[in-house]
């Protein structure tokens, strides 16, 4: 559906047939030669907004469009900005949202401190054309000078010297995530994307699972999961621990989780295309109104049609067109739980970024990375 469609009359809520889950195992290959479509846009919430491009209208638009929720970046941040590059490419931050609070607390272990952090943070750099991207993930442990900033209500943050990069969003939620990440690379973020635990969770049974291999056997009592080495169709809930475990794999860092989160989103893009979500009504309308209800956008995505106008120019990157890399960081010698940033590594990477050019293999040589590496095949 385009930004100028009008919805068709007639359309109803399609009737449920049934759980629409598969088995555990090995999923089956696709047929030679077929070309790998899928959503790139919002980790985690990249199944449940590619489908929006295929949603009917009438009733399911307006409850669909009610769903979302949106918060006006641009007015936040005002002017002080870096330049938007007019080069046919698009930045968009992603961030996971740790919060304890609702339906979240019981979920992915840690306590109810009436807090929010942004456990996940990924820069994803779409090129020119729409055919590949880039996905920068950034180490919330990353120690940084954090900008001041005004939130979305108006409220101001004193800047912090030497503070983690999740504090960005813990003081002042979406507005100063996304000054802080632009104030890091000096790249202007085009649209910013959040999505929460109990979303992800729910997106994740929607689909079905999704299917992966781990190399080595993986347990982490405080992310609940113990998984054999071996295949397995992960449900929301063990996808989750997936994506939050550090303690039962590499080095025990954040690092390490990152690499975790990157294999298994090559995997959700991988599944997504898979399971064929446009030819099944149920499936499409379950994950549309599960996507629309997990994720937090800009106010310039923060409708049906805008997001589905915005999937739809991303449904040409499949998993082989997708480099994911850590932004340069080295060990904090002074305390092993936190890392700085390579700045003249990290500024190969954003140099690359702002020219719409490909990340150079040489700047993420020889930084941290969490030796978790291939635990998840991917």
């Amino acid at each position: 559906m385009s930004a100028d469609s009008t919805p068709e009359p007639g359309i109803t809520e399609p009737v449920p047939t049934g759980p629409q889950r598969r088995s555990g195992g090995r999923r089956e290959a696709a047929p030679p030669g077929r070309r790998r479509k899928a959503l790139l846009a919002a980790a985690w919430a990249a199944a449940g907004v590619l489908v929006l491009g295929g949603t009917g209208a009438g009733y399911l638009y307006f409850k669909l469009n009610g769903n979302l929720k949106s918060v006006d970046i641009d007015q936040a941040l005002g002017s002080e900005r870096p330049v938007k590059v007019d080069n046919g490419s698009e930045n968009i931050l992603v961030l996971g949202s740790d919060t304890r609070s609702g339906k979240n607390r019981k979920l992915g272990g840690g306590i109810d401190d009436g807090s929010a952090r942004s456990d996940t943070a990924m820069i994803v750099h779409v090129y020119q054309g729409h055919q590949r991207a880039a996905v920068v993930s950034v180490p919330r442990d990353t120690l940084i000078d954090r900008p001041a900033c005004t939130d979305t209500r108006g409220d101001s943050h004193p800047a912090a010297s030497g503070v983690m990069f999740n504090s960005a969003y813990s003081a002042g939620g979406a507005a100063c995530a996304v000054k802080t990440v632009e104030s890091l690379s000096g790249i202007r973020m085009d649209h910013y994307l959040e999505v929460d635990f109990a979303g992800f969770q729910q997106l994740i049974d929607d689909l079905g699972g999704v299917p992966v291999t781990t190399t080595k056997a993986i347990d982490d009592p405080q992310s609940h999961l113990n998984l054999k080495a071996g295949t397995h169709t992960l449900d929301g809930e063990r996808a989750l621990a997936l994506v939050r475990t550090r303690h039962g794999v590499g080095d025990g860092s954040d690092l390490g989780r990152i690499q975790l989160q990157q294999a298994f989103v090559k995997a959700l893009l991988d599944q997504v295309e898979h399971v064929g979500v446009l030819g099944n009504p149920k499936r499409l309308y379950d994950l549309a109104d599960t996507a629309t209800k997990a994720v937090t956008t800009d106010s310039d995505l923060g409708s049906v049609n805008a997001l589905a106008d915005f999937a739809s120019g991303l449904k040409g990157i499949g998993s082989s067109h997708l480099r994911m890399v850590t932004m340069p960081v080295r060990y904090d010698p002074a305390d092993p739980n936190r890392v700085l940033l390579q700045k003249a590594k990290a500024e190969l990477v954003w140099k690359a970024l702002r020219n719409d050019r490909p990340i150079p293999a040489s700047a993420t040589k020889g930084t941290a990375a969490g030796a978790a590496k291939g635990v998840v095949d991917g």
